[in-house]
């Protein structure tokens, strides 16, 4: 299949996902383009079977906002009908369902060189619907491009079932979780070679992966740390980078604890820092899958996250990573402690919690889902 790929390209989940789905499907053999306003943040600059194509915004005096999604458009349907696309795979309902549906629309209204439909299958990926989409300003040209596409996807059981409360929408929704790379993501004794790194021998790693965004509630994470590192030595590594990280670097120094807190920004080869790790700290005010927990659980590192949106789906509470209420840091930084207290516990439960990563979320069992649904949206739309 020949496949049109539009996300944000920013340090995010659904960017993420996407990019990393581009890859897989490369690798089995699609043609994949990328059509961004710039390169993905984890898009080699080459790869087989691999297309970028960059999105440029005009600016005139005349506008105030330039109209990217306008441009976006545009660009979609030049590059469907230059390279001949089979469809549309739009990450993030505003504005790229509404860009998809107005490309669609403008090659089945050219009539000088008319062509089959050209199909387009949404994913939903949380913020575009608990926080944008929500917004009376997008509700109803939300709902209207979901209802429009060939085919819905969500991330999560909640993320479905928030949707279908939302906005009411009357697109059946199918349900294709985050997936990892379980043969790039794992622990292996080369890469535990580098703990020497960001830690001395008789210290715990705790990691923060995230785009440091409010949500995110970074400051939970420092006070989390701060009562660990007072019971076990330790240090907490934050890899990402965001508006919230000024105000984390100085609760970090107010604490006392800013020489044990190691802010490494943007990375990308992410899989090799979580390999080092022992636990990670994401306690969001709200993640609709937490694929920052998932990627920890298949290099053997203990998530300990909220109980909110589709984290419970992740992580099985006790067994591969640790569930709390948010807001909660004392009973957070108790099982972590708990769990960095005891060496033995702490590797059967990373042995778990990549066996259940393996089992369920392995990018080899998610990638044939999206493929059958690719194929269902394209029989029913030629």
């Amino acid at each position: 299949m020949k496949i049109g790929i539009t996300c944000y390209p920013t340090y995010g989940g659904s960017g993420v996902v996407a990019t990393e789905l581009g890859l897989e499907l490369a690798d089995r053999g699609h043609e994949v383009h990328f059509i961004s306003y710039s390169q993905p943040i984890r898009l080699p600059k080459t790869y087989p079977n691999i297309h970028y194509h960059e999105v440029e915004v005009s600016r005139y005096p005349l506008f105030e906002y330039p109209p990217y999604d306008l441009a976006l458009a545009t660009r979609m349907a030049e590059v469907a009908e230059i390279y001949e696309l089979d469809l549309l795979h739009v990450h993030y309902a505003i504005p790229h369902s509404v860009s998809a549906m107005l490309a669609r629309q403008m090659l089945s209204c050219d009539h000088a060189r008319p062509r089959r439909r050209l199909p387009y299958v949404t994913t939903l990926h949380g913020t575009d619907i608990t926080l944008v989409g929500s917004d009376p300003s997008y509700l109803p040209i939300t709902r209207f491009s979901i209802d429009q596409s060939d085919g819905v996807t969500a991330i999560s059981d909640y993320l479905k079932r928030r949707t279908l409360e939302v906005f009411a929408v009357q697109t059946p929704i199918q349900v294709i979780p985050n997936f990892v790379n379980c043969d790039l993501y794992h622990r292996t004794p080369e890469l535990l070679e580098h703990r020497s790194e960001y830690a001395g021998a008789d210290e715990k790693i705790l990691v923060h992966l995230s785009n440091f965004r409010p949500v995110k509630r970074l400051g939970d994470v420092i006070e989390i740390f701060d009562r660990v590192q007072q019971k076990i030595p330790s240090r907490l590594l934050m890899i990402g980078d965001g508006p919230e990280r000024s105000s984390a670097e100085w609760l970090a120094v107010k604490k006392g604890i800013h020489k044990k807190v190691d802010f490494l920004g943007k990375q990308d080869r992410i899989s090799e820092k979580l390999a080092v790790a022992d636990v990670m700290l994401l306690p969001s005010q709200l993640e609709s899958f937490g694929l920052a927990a998932l990627e920890a659980m298949a290099c053997e590192v203990v998530p300990i996250t909220t109980n909110e949106g589709g984290l419970p789906e992740v992580v099985d509470h006790g067994k591969t990573g640790f569930l709390a209420p948010v807001g909660d840091v004392e009973t957070m930084a108790n099982y972590a402690i708990e769990i960095l207290s005891d060496e033995n516990k702490l590797r059967q439960m990373g042995e778990a919690a990549r066996a259940s990563a393996q089992a369920r979320f392995c990018a080899s069992k998610i990638i044939p889902m999206y493929e059958r649904f690719y194929r269902e949206v394209l029989d029913r739309s030629s």
